[in-house]
């Protein structure tokens, strides 16, 4: 009889210990999930912290470009042609001098160059433009002013794009053009973009000097670029070597269905 008392006992408290240890098991489940949750919601709450702000500096930074670009447009684009009207009145009160004619040349040129960078400061005209538009006018005054030779490719039927995310390319591309002239040394850049199905891929590449990507250290603008990739969803590849030019890729997925320029 004891013995049946004991084995009842002993089940009971290896059914009670059992439980324990479930209750125990299920307890840390929960708080590992709710622990969990909490590093989630915290991580996603930083990821949005982050693109709001480089949402604001980008902001920030295209309502200065477009101030500098009236400045230019209206300001200092006035103040050139007013000089080109003085050199006129001199030139028809008078006889012709070579240097008053060289000058006029000089300022009718300087006009032109600042209208058409004016424009490509301006967001505004970049989105009325369109990506493919605003690109060639930056690539023909390159070859304008004799930087080097702009080659540009379009494939496929040109896609409006979401107007944030259309800035924000363009301001890349903008950035990879200035290294270019700043910094490579090349002859020729040639510009593709392709407008497929479902994503927009670009490719520019010049064959300049080149440089090492594993030695030479990320600066500002390389990071800029990065971060306005991941802003819009796209995939970024920078890749150069020494003596072989520079390559940028970009690979944009359209965000909804859109329709083609008309």
């Amino acid at each position: 009889m004891l013995q049946k008392e004991e084995l009842i006992l002993l089940l009971y408290f290896i059914v009670i210990v059992l439980f324990i240890c479930a209750f125990a098991i299920v307890f840390v489940l929960l708080f590992l999930k709710r622990k969990n949750m909490l590093i989630l919601k915290q991580l996603e709450a930083k990821q949005k912290f982050e693109q709001e702000l480089a949402k604001t500096q980008i902001e920030i930074k295209e309502h200065t470009l477009k101030n500098i670009g009236w400045e230019l447009h209206d300001n200092v684009g006035q103040l050139l042609s007013v000089a080109k009207i003085n050199l006129n009145m001199v030139k028809n009160g008078g006889e012709t001098n070579p240097q008053v004619e060289e000058a006029k040349d000089v300022l009718t040129q300087a006009i032109q160059e600042i209208r058409s960078l004016s424009k490509t400061l301006n967001n505004d005209v970049v989105l009325k433009n369109g990506l493919a538009a605003t690109i060639q006018i930056e690539l023909e005054r390159f070859n304008r002013l004799k930087f080097l030779e702009g080659v540009f490719t379009l494939k496929g039927a040109e896609r409006q794009l979401e107007g944030s995310d259309e800035i924000i390319i363009f301001r890349m591309v903008q950035e990879f053009f200035s290294n270019v002239i700043k910094h490579s040394k090349a002859e020729k850049l040639t510009v593709v973009l392709h407008y497929a199905e479902t994503e927009l891929f670009i490719k520019l590449e010049d064959n300049g000097v080149g440089f090492c990507t594993e030695t030479t250290p990320s600066n500002s603008g390389m990071e800029t670029m990065k971060s306005r990739a991941a802003l819009i969803g796209a995939s970024f590849q920078l890749s150069s070597q020494l003596g072989e030019g520079t390559i940028f890729k970009l690979t944009y997925p359209y965000k909804k269905q859109v329709k083609n320029h008309v």
